[in-house]
This record gives structure tokens, C-alpha cells and sequence, in this order.
């Protein structure tokens, strides 16, 4: 097996607290032509994922001192690259279940195993994690989108005052009938070196839009979030394709919130303030995504006309138990509101961190707390049954 095609590198990092099934593990994962560190305790896991930086993580769920979940939580924290393959003796159910959690927190799960494993299952496992960026093509991406291989899932949104959801955010996926789930980190970059990236954006936009009409005409008044790329934005006609797509679908261009990423905004100036201030004077809102994990100038933030701030995640999970976060949480929260801009936090995962966040006056929130990212069809169900989050 050409090790070298498969990953940056050929690190495995396996985490099991039985020694005698670590130890085999060890073994056919040595065998199988990588390097490979097995240890049985969360810090110094925690710590190899830091300094030693494996291409592979085997993961074990149960375990004395921590379980798989708060590991998973902690390499989405860490937003982990590698690969993560589950082998652990509780039912397969749980395990897919922990699979679907890792990849709706961004991390590229490459399946699942059941104790006691095999060798040859093991090993075939590690022969099936061979997908690099290669193996994502262009020609597969369009294939994808002609063989409807992409969907949409939806994370609400809610208001902080009032408890009450008010929007979703529109998530795109891949499902390939032979890589499986892939990552957009692994098949947005590839479409953005082509045209394809105009054909996934306006098959997001057509398809979020379709659904919020749909919504609404069941008496769901929400808005809904879509994402763009760099290369979207540095379209100059952005602004017609995204109005065209509104009056096509019959929505109102103020039920649509664009998303950028501060380093997309902050890349070209100038070409950045043509494209966002033709996109708000149609009345479409912008957010400014993943806010303070980049380099803005905090006068380009003022130039440029957005409407919400979107506090990146990395500060909101832990800001109920880290001073310093609860700290950039609330400053970042004034700073928005002096802008005269919305504050979103989003990764909220307790009711700790909602309560830190109303107490900053922050304006509205999404995460794991009030819900996952749900398929189109759960939508009006999961509204219907949660017109109030509860905190109990």
C-alpha cells in the first residue's frame, strides 16, 4: 500500500483503555505500513493530537476517565484534520450515532467497527481510509450534483430574548455511493478551482430557497442562512444571481442571510464592499462567519456592510467555564452592537453558555443545545414542537 498517496501524513493515533486490544490494534495497524502511537489516557491523547499531528485517530468510546463523545468535542474544537475511524464494543447503533455527531461538527469520520474487530476488518478499514484530495475530483463533484449525491441540512437559529426560533442555517453535504460522507474542507476547495463552485452555490441557493417557500407557506416565517465561498465573492455579478434566485423561488430578499468567513471578507476590499453593498441594498442580510479566529481590521469591519456578526464557535463552547472566552464573548458582543450589527453565537452546547450569552445581551444563537443540523423535512416538525427552547 503507497502510504504516501494517502494522507499529509502516515500517523496513526489509536486511544483504547484495554491494553490487550490496543495492543493488537497496534499491531495490525503497524503491520498495515504506518506509524502508529497507542496510549490509553485522554491528556496525553490530547496532547499527541497537539505535537504529533496523526492522519488517522482509532477511537475507542468508553472509558474510565472521559468517553469518545467529549474527545470528538475536543478535536472539533481543535478543528483536527485526520481521519477518525470508531472501534468500540458498544451497539452499532451508538456508534453511528457518535459517527453523525463527529461529521455535524466538522470532523472527517472514516467509519465505524464493532469489538471484538477482526484483523482483516481492520485492515481493510485502513486499506478503504485511502481517499486524499485526489480521489475528490471535479468530474466527481459534478457528477454528484447531476446524480443528486448533495443535500441540505438546516441548524436552527433562536432568539436569545425570547427563547424562540426565528431561522436555520442552510449546511451542504456529499454523500458518494463509493468515498461515503465527504467533508466540504475536502470538496469546496476543489469545486473553487473550477466553475463548479457557481453551480453548488446556486444549487444551494435554489434549494434552501425552495425550502424556506415551502416553510413558510406552512405558516413558518424564518429566515435562512447560505454560505459563500471566496470565489462566489469575488463575482461581481453575485448580486444578480443571488436576487434572480429570490424572485425564482418567490422568496423575499430579506428572508435570505449570506455568510462569509472574515478572512473571505477581509481578502479584497474593495471588490468585497462592491458585491456586499449591491447584495444589502437588494435587502439580503450579511454575516460576517466564524468572527474572530482571523486577522480583520476592525475599520474594514466598519467599511463593509454587514448586518450580523457570527461569534465563531471556538469561543462560545467552552465560554460558561473559560473566563478568557466569556471575556471575547462579551466583547465581541458590544462590538457588534456598537457597529449597530446583530451578535449570532453559534455552538451553543449547554444552558450555562445561553445564559453567559443573554447576559452579554447577545441577540440570537444556534447550536447542539437547541438542535443538531436536521434534514429539510424535520423542519416544520422540530418548529412545531419547539415554539419555546426550555432551559429545564
Amino acid at each position: 500500500m503507497d502510504t504516501a498517496a494517502i494522507l499529509p501524513n502516515n500517523r496513526v493515533l489509536v486511544i483504547d483503555d484495554d491494553p490487550s486490544v490496543a495492543a493488537v490494534i497496534g499491531r495490525i495497524v503497524r503491520r498495515s505500513g504506518y506509524d502508529v502511537i497507542v496510549t490509553a489516557d485522554p491528556a496525553d491523547f490530547r496532547q499527541r493530537v497537539r505535537s504529533w499531528s496523526p492522519g488517522i485517530i482509532i477511537l475507542d468510546l468508553g472509558m474510565p476517565e472521559t468517553d469518545g463523545i467529549e474527545l470528538l468535542r475536543y478535536l472539533a474544537d481543535e478543528q483536527v484534520k485526520a481521519r477518525i475511524l470508531i472501534v468500540s464494543g458498544f451497539d452499532r447503533k451508538v456508534l453511528e450515532a457518535a459517527q453523525r455527531l463527529g461529521a455535524a461538527r466538522g470532523l472527517d469520520m472514516a467509519g465505524v467497527l464493532t469489538k471484538p474487530v477482526r484483523a482483516g476488518t481492520l485492515t481493510e478499514a485502513l486499506k478503504n481510509i485511502d481517499r486524499d484530495a485526489s480521489a475528490v475530483t471535479a468530474p466527481r463533484i459534478l457528477q454528484g450534483l447531476l446524480a443528486d449525491e448533495f443535500y441540505l441540512e438546516f441548524q436552527p437559529k433562536i432568539d436569545i430574548r425570547t427563547l424562540q426560533p426565528i431561522g436555520v442555517e442552510a449546511l451542504l453535504r456529499w454523500n458518494h455511493p463509493e468515498l461515503g460522507v465527504v467533508p466540504p474542507l475536502d470538496f469546496i476547495p476543489v469545486a473553487e478551482e473550477t466553475d463548479l463552485i457557481h453551480r453548488l452555490t446556486e444549487w444551494v441557493l435554489e434549494t434552501a430557497l425552495r425550502y424556506q417557500r415551502e416553510w413558510t407557506a406552512k405558516g413558518l416565517n424564518l429566515t435562512v442562512a447560505v454560505n459563500l465561498s471566496a470565489r462566489v465573492i469575488a463575482e461581481l455579478d453575485l448580486n444578480v444571481v443571488v436576487s434572480d434566485a429570490c424572485a425564482r423561488a418567490g422568496v423575499t430578499p430579506g428572508a435570505l442571510i449570506l455568510e462569509v468567513t472574515e478572512s473571505v471578507a477581509m481578502g479584497g476590499v474593495e471588490k468585497s464592499m462592491d458585491v456586499l453593498t449591491r447584495l444589502r441594498l437588494k435587502g439580503i442580510g450579511l454575516a460576517i462567519d466564524d468572527f474572530g479566529t482571523g486577522y480583520s481590521s476592525l475599520v474594514q469591519l466598519q467599511r463593509l456592510p454587514f448586518s450580523e456578526v457570527k461569534i465563531d464557535k471556538s469561543f462560545v463552547m467552552d465560554c460558561a467555564t473559560s473566563k478568557d472566552n466569556a471575556v471575547i464573548v462579551g466583547a465581541i458582543v458590544d462590538l457588534a452592537h456598537r457597529l449597530g450589527l446583530r451578535a449570532v453565537a453559534e455552538g451553543v452546547e449547554s444552558p450555562e453558555a445561553l445564559r453567559l450569552l443573554a447576559e452579554a445581551e447577545c441577540d440570537a444563537a444556534q447550536g447542539f443545545f437547541f438542535a443538531p443540523p436536521l434534514p429539510a423535512d424535520a423542519i416544520p416538525g422540530w418548529f412545531r414542537d419547539n415554539a419555546v427552547i426550555r432551559l429545564d
